[in-house]
C-alpha cells in the first residue's frame, strides 16, 4: 500500500460482528419483546380501592403481540381496583416460573397502548380483572373476569392454567 494507511485507519471492519448484530435484530424471537421484569407497584392496597397506580410495573408493558408457537397470558386491569391488585399479585408471583414459556401481556384498560386495543376488542368484555390465556396454537384456554382464587396469594389455579397452556 506504498506506506499509506487504508481508509479504515489501519483497522478492518469486523463484518462478521456487524452481520451477526443485524441478524439478531431482524430475526430475534419476537417473544423477547414481551413485558419483562414484572413486579408489583409499591403501596398497593389489597383490601380497598385506594391504589392509584396500575398494579404491575416492568419493562415493555405496552407490548401486545401474540405469537403463534408461544402461550400467552393477557391481563386486563386498572388502578383503583383491589381485585385487580390481588390478581396482579398472582400474575407477578408466577412470572419467574413461566417467563421463558409464556408471553405476559398487561393491559391497563384505562390507558391501553395503540397495539393493545385489538386485544381489548377480542378478549375484554368490560369487567376487571380479566384474564385471557392462550395456548401456543392460539386456542383460548381461559377467558374470564374476576379473580382466579378466593384467597389472596393463592396462585395454584392460575399456575395450572398456565401449565395447560404450555402443554405441561
Amino acid at each position: 500500500m506504498n506506506g499509506r494507511r487504508s481508509r479504515w485507519n489501519g483497522r478492518r471492519p469486523r463484518w462478521g460482528a456487524l452481520l451477526l448484530a443485524a441478524l439478531v435484530t431482524v430475526i430475534a424471537p419476537t417473544w423477547a419483546r414481551a413485558a419483562e421484569n414484572l413486579r408489583l407497584a409499591p403501596v398497593l392496597s389489597f383490601t380497598d380501592d385506594s391504589s392509584s397506580r396500575f398494579p404491575i410495573e416492568g419493562d415493555r408493558l405496552g407490548d401486545a403481540e401474540l405469537v403463534k408457537g408461544r402461550a400467552a397470558l393477557v391481563f386486563f386491569g386498572a388502578a383503583h381496583c383491589w381485585n385487580t391488585n390481588r390478581e396482579a399479585e398472582r400474575v407477578v408471583a408466577l412470572y419467574p416460573k413461566f417467563r421463558d414459556r409464556v408471553r405476559f401481556i398487561l393491559v391497563d384498560v384505562g390507558h391501553p397502548s395503540d397495539d393493545q386495543r385489538s386485544l381489548m376488542k377480542a378478549h375484554y368484555h368490560g369487567y376487571i380483572p380479566t384474564l385471557a390465556i392462550l395456548a401456543a396454537d392460539g386456542t383460548v384456554i381461559y377467558e374470564r373476569s374476576g379473580e382466579t382464587a378466593a384467597e389472596r396469594g393463592d396462585s395454584r389455579a392460575l399456575g395450572a392454567l398456565l401449565e395447560k397452556a404450555t402443554g405441561n
